[in-house]
């Protein structure tokens, strides 16, 4: 009898393993997806090898678009997290690869060479995909425009990618970021050439806008890394990380208006 009450058990534990019935007719109207963030970064290396590494490594990307020539390869669904961010930060929200997607660009990164580092260009058909890529994941997950993101912005101390050559002015053209109105920089720009503002002012405005930074009033090696990846972003030309009025200009600008954050 004891054999028989176990096997009974243990057919009924059976027909359970596909767990209990779910009723699937209803749905909460708040929610909203998990993705907050796209991070853009640059593999330094060619197709195969970051297509190794991103595939079968420890770390992983959403999104690979090769360089030539230019297609769009998904490594992990958009669903799950992927492992590329790392220890990174933007406003109030840390560790960004339980919140984001990561689009990995073929591109060598840097060189360093006796007359510098010198950074590469992207393929433009390298990023009309990505812009495409870019608009479709916004529209899916409600991305705002304040949270397509470089690596080095998320990851400033050690982070330099996509770098100064990525065409973030593109991305504003195609509406899917912020970008400064060249008139009303030029304008601050004059009032700040004849009295820039303290250290303390540039600290306040690199946190206003997004990046994550202790205020020590002091141009420290934290704040410099920080002033390197908003230059690169905003004024490629230059980005020696050194406060000046044309930095001060674009960041009072763009902390203006402060987008309200969901």
């Amino acid at each position: 009898m004891k054999y028989l009450l176990s096997l009974v058990a243990l057919i009924l534990l059976a027909g359970c393993a596909g767990g209990p019935p779910i009723d699937h007719s209803y749905s909460s109207v708040s929610q909203d997806s998990r993705v907050r963030y796209v991070i853009l970064h640059y593999t330094e290396g060619d197709f195969p090898r970051a297509l190794s590494i991103l595939s079968r490594g420890s770390v992983s990307s959403h999104y690979l678009i090769s360089d030539h020539p230019a297609a769009i390869y998904q490594l992990v669904d958009e669903g799950r997290r992927a492992y590329h961010a790392g220890f990174s930060a933007w406003n109030n929200d840390a560790q960004l690869n339980f919140s984001s997607i990561g689009v990995e660009l073929v591109n060598p990164g840097y060189q360093d060479t006796p007359q510098g580092r010198v950074f590469f260009a992207y393929p433009p058909e390298q990023i009309a995909l990505l812009i495409g890529l870019l608009k479709q994941i916004v529209a899916r997950h409600h991305i705002t425009p304040d949270h397509i993101l470089g690596h080095n912005e998320i990851a400033p101390q050690r982070k330099s990618d996509p770098g100064p050559m990525f065409p973030w002015q593109q991305l504003a053209q195609a509406g899917l970021i912020r970008w400064p109105d060249a008139a009303q920089v030029a304008q601050r720009r004059q009032a700040f050439e004849q009295q820039l503002p303290d250290i303390g002012w540039f600290q306040n405005k690199l946190v206003l806008h997004g990046y994550v930074l202790p205020c020590s009033n002091q141009l420290d090696e934290a704040t410099r890394q920080i002033l390197v990846a908003f230059q690169m972003k905003y004024r490629p030309a230059r980005f020696d990380g050194m406060p000046d009025a044309e930095t001060a200009a674009l960041l009072d600008v763009l902390t203006s208006t402060v987008p309200v954050t969901p």
